[in-house]
């Protein structure tokens, strides 16, 4: 099956072809480069990788990508490649009957927390329209989803990553006229098929072929799309895990902005979120922008191409082990054979490593897929080369250290997360944020911590007999309310009592902001603040995240003043106080009032009604009733 992605992948690729050139032998840059493996050539004579191809490091260390069209099989492969370039087949595709197990596998994988890999075909299946499958370490393949090439679209690109919430999240492609692509999630079930939920379909207005998205530290998938939007040529999407898509960012092209952003966008230690656009920028040749979650898009670089600069990154960025993003082009670079880059979060480019430095190009030309960073800290990515050669498996070393790599990034006290690195059987200990876990090293690649009690959001330290290593990326410890009051009054003092309290840095009560003080990992008291409403939950903020209570706060109302103080039946009453929105009854002496109004959440105004008698005013709302502290006369 032909798809508007697999056809633009095609289209790419010939256009390096023409515009290769073959150059005599330049200095390489001072990073290290070393080519591990040479790819055979496919039955389109280059590696038979797609744009997206990610490369996932397994819980063995090794890392394991796919192939969309490889040499012994154009329906494609399953691979797995050790650091040093060893290469292994571990699945070739339609290798059932009609090609029920997929073919195409044009996306890569992702590893999942069962330790399994997971990505797509974009063709076969039982409805020829693509497939979501899981493959072991070892190759077995099991198909957990089959498109319809209806309502969840068809012809997959890239492979699906796993949620916080345990679930599977992706996008599919552009397959037919009047189709942009769908947002889809999968619900994982004890025998496949897993449960499809949502899927949401794009509209072109907020996107068409949708780029797979990342799920943010806020609970939300942040993503890009190639086409579509209020210019037909992109746009920068957030969506809910439910699917509720808002775009963030139109862009609108050459020369001011980017056009055709391609690849998975990536959340920096910012907070932003960083991508590539294909083209546009100021020479047409692409650009590497920054967006907030609010949509403020910043253009970090404008690609110029050779032989100074770069041009036409076509892979996205990843996020290195020391805060830059990391990343490849099509072409540019000395010999405009492509290059691998660096860019910091405040935009200062550097070209890291210029393709086709070596006399006949013998180092390759056109990186295609995005990076990958091992836990060892050097990166890894493919070159595609052509019918002439150039197709190779590489690593780079820019003098990163290792590192450690968290495969559940968020969880809650008492969490069993799962660390991938290396040299973790000479492990003495595990800490988040400083406090000590207990750990299984299950192998010196892979091992598991319990989130301890007190546990603070930051980096996970590994340390072992000879040194320590830190995870790449902040561990998001998930505070919990276990308890509050059931109501108070403005101005009150009340006590949360949770967990993963003591990084606190907002208490909202009633919909407000609440003065807070913390009192322990357990403890934070926090005083009713003006305005607050009844029936909302009071919601607790850390850095890990945002805790809920389980049920709702009343604000009850206080009833302070009143005037006059005395009068007969009509008489106007002003009455004071703290929360009184939504106030449903005003009584004189136990006397319902006829006619009141709610001027505003300090007063109400009042008719003294027929029938009162001399007593205390009350007035209820839906948090309760507040009482006057003195009575009011009834005259004759």
């Amino acid at each position: 099956m032909l798809t508007t992605r697999t056809f633009r992948s095609n289209y790419l690729l010939a256009t390096v072809a023409m515009a290769f050139m073959v150059t005599a032998a330049l200095s390489a840059s001072a990073q290290t480069y070393t080519k591990l493996y040479t790819w055979p050539e496919d039955t389109r004579g280059d590696t038979g990788m797609g744009l997206a191809g990610i490369m996932t490091q397994g819980r063995d260390g090794n890392i394991y990508g796919t192939v969309g069209d490889d040499n012994s099989n154009a329906a494609g492969s399953a691979f797995k490649m050790t650091p040093a370039g060893t290469f292994t087949r571990i699945y070739s595709f339609c290798a059932l009957t009609s090609c029920a197990d997929g073919l195409g596998p044009w996306g890569g994988l992702n590893l999942g927390k069962d330790g399994n890999f997971y990505g797509t075909t974009t063709g076969g299946g039982s409805i020829a329209s693509g497939t979501v499958f899981r493959l072991t370490p070892t190759g077995t393949l099991t198909t957990v989803w089959n498109f319809d090439n209806g309502p969840d679209g068809g012809a997959p690109w890239y492979p699906p990553l796993q949620g916080l919430d345990g679930n599977f999240y992706g996008v599919s492609s552009t397959v037919y006229s009047g189709d942009y692509g769908a947002f889809y999630k999968l619900v994982p079930t004890a025998t496949p098929p897993y449960k499809e939920s949502v899927p949401v379909d794009f509209n072109y207005t907020n996107g068409n072929d949708p780029n797979l998205p990342v799920q943010a530290t806020d609970g939300n998938f942040y993503g890009s799309a190639f086409s579509g939007g209020n210019k037909g040529i992109g746009v920068v999407y957030r969506t809910t895990a439910a699917g509720v898509i808002t775009v963030l960012h139109n862009f609108t092209g050459y020369p001011t902005d980017g056009t055709s952003p391609l690849g998975a966008l990536v959340q920096g230690n910012d907070g932003a979120f960083y991508g590539v656009t294909y083209q546009g920028g100021t020479s047409n040749l692409g650009i590497a922008f920054k967006i907030t979650s609010t949509g403020t898009l910043t253009i970090l670089h404008n690609f110029v191409g050779a032989p100074n600069d770069a041009a036409y990154p076509r892979s996205g960025l990843i996020l290195g082990s020391d805060g830059n993003l990391y990343g490849t082009t099509l072409n540019g670079g000395k010999a405009n054979g492509g290059t691998i880059y660096k860019i910091t979060p405040a935009g200062v480019f550097t070209i890291l490593y210029n393709f086709c430095s070596l006399t006949g190009c013998t180092d390759g030309f056109s990186p295609v897929i995005p990076l990958l960073q091992h836990t060892n800290g050097e990166f890894y990515g493919s070159t595609s080369g052509n019918s002439l050669g150039g197709s190779y498996f590489y690593s780079l070393d820019v003098g990163l250290s290792p590192f450690v790599k968290i495969v559940n990034w968020a969880g809650k006290v008492g969490t069993t997360v799962e660390l991938l690195g290396q040299g973790f059987t000479g492990t003495t200990g595990v800490s988040f944020g400083g406090v000590s876990a207990t750990f299984h090293n299950v192998s010196d690649t892979y091992m598991t911590a319990v989130v301890p009690a007190g546990a603070k959001t930051g980096t996970v330290t590994v340390t072992t007999f000879t040194g320590s290593m830190n995870s790449n990326h902040a561990f998001l410890v998930t505070p919990v309310i276990t308890s509050i009051p059931a109501s108070g009054v403005v101005g009150a003092a009340i006590t949360i009592t949770g967990v993963s309290l003591s990084q606190t840095t907002k208490v909202t009560i009633g919909g407000r902001p609440a003065v807070f003080t913390v009192v322990s990992d357990t403890q934070v008291t926090a005083t009713v603040p003006a305005g607050a409403k009844t029936g909302a939950k009071i919601l607790v903020t850390t850095p890990g995240g945002v805790a809920a209570s389980a049920g709702t706060f009343a604000v009850v109302p206080v009833v302070k003043t009143f005037s006059p103080t005395s009068g007969p039946v009509g008489t106007a009453v002003t009455i004071t106080g703290t929360s009184f929105t939504g106030a449903t009854n005003v009584t004189f002496g136990g006397v319902a009032a006829t006619s009141y109004s709610v001027i505003n959440d300090q007063q109400v105004d009042a008719l003294v009604p027929a029938g009162a008698v001399t007593g205390k005013i009350a007035v209820t709302t839906p948090g309760g009733t507040g009482i006057s502290s003195t009575s009011f006369t009834v005259t004759p």
